[in-house]
């Protein structure tokens, strides 16, 4: 009797009525994944592949943060996208966060940059502000059919990168957190679940990285997706302003965890090594 295999030959390959195999690869094929495949160069531009759009959400039209500003994909051809809210740091508003709106927004996210209630308010009301927005975003916003809200993620400045972890401490689902020169009193993370890029700057004097980012870091859980970028010659208000080191590997953490897209990993392992921007990376390789 002829083998299958030799069945298999005689018919060009398939067995009459069998179906081919799929393709290597096309089972796993992430429906998560937006946009062309990233290169150093893509994540370090100003403006990713998508045009954005934006609109301005008022104080009075929301409840429980200060309204603010809505980046996102112009086109719906990909279908929906994750998000991202960002909370400015104390006595700061949305102007000082809104350089990352659309260059996170043209790589692929919803991105909605907040104003807080008081100017003044502490890290835990902006973690609870945070979470608001995001309820507001994927829910009630002019735009929540753009959003996937299964794939949410915060970030933040000063105390509203201590905000950050507020948020992620209380709502375990997020996907994504990434304190930027985070402020907060509490130092110790350990109930994260959510994977976390804590960044700090080398010569902050404000919330120096001995007493804030590095304890953040270490703290978090040893099974947790983290990482801890210091930045080189950089100073508290680094995020305020537009910073390529900043949007490059907060692109590729988002990316990674809130897309689940691990063409992007490449940039995020092996780890970082200092350079005239990088002080020290630590982190967690391989990504889970």
């Amino acid at each position: 009797m002829t083998t299958g295999a030799a069945t298999a030959a005689l018919f060009g390959g398939l067995v009459p009525g069998a179906q081919a195999a799929p393709a290597p690869g096309a089972l796993a094929a992430n429906p998560y994944e937006r946009g062309p495949d990233p290169t150093v160069s893509s994540i370090e531009a100003a403006r990713g592949s998508y045009a954005v759009s934006q609109t301005a959400v008022s104080s009075g039209s929301v409840s429980g943060f200060g309204g603010g500003t809505i980046y996102y994909p112009t086109s719906t051809a990909d279908g929906t996208f994750g998000a991202v809210a960002i909370a400015p740091g104390f006595t700061a508003t949305q102007s000082s966060m809104a350089w990352l709106g659309p260059r996170l927004a043209s790589q692929g996210f919803v991105v909605f940059t907040i104003d807080t209630l008081s100017t003044l308010d502490q890290p835990a009301s902006r973690g609870r502000q945070l979470l608001a927005a995001l309820d507001h975003l994927s829910q009630n916003s002019t735009v929540r059919g753009r959003i996937d809200a299964s794939r949410l993620g915060v970030m933040g400045h000063s105390m509203g990168g201590g905000g950050s972890l507020e948020a992620a401490k209380t709502r375990t689902s997020l996907k994504a957190a990434i304190p930027l020169t985070g402020w907060n009193t509490d130092k110790t993370w350990p109930e994260l679940r959510t994977p976390t890029l804590v960044v700090g700057a080398d010569g902050d004097t404000v919330a120096p990285v001995a007493t804030h980012s590095e304890p953040f870091y270490e703290s978090l859980p040893g099974s947790l997706d983290k990482a801890y970028l210091e930045l080189n010659g950089a100073t508290h208000s680094a995020p305020s302003s537009s910073n390529t080191t900043i949007a490059k590997y907060s692109v590729s953490w988002l990316k990674r965890f809130i897309d689940d897209d691990t063409r992007f990993e490449q940039f995020l392992c092996p780890l970082p090594r200092p350079s005239a921007t990088i002080e020290e990376y630590r982190g967690s390789c391989p990504l889970g």
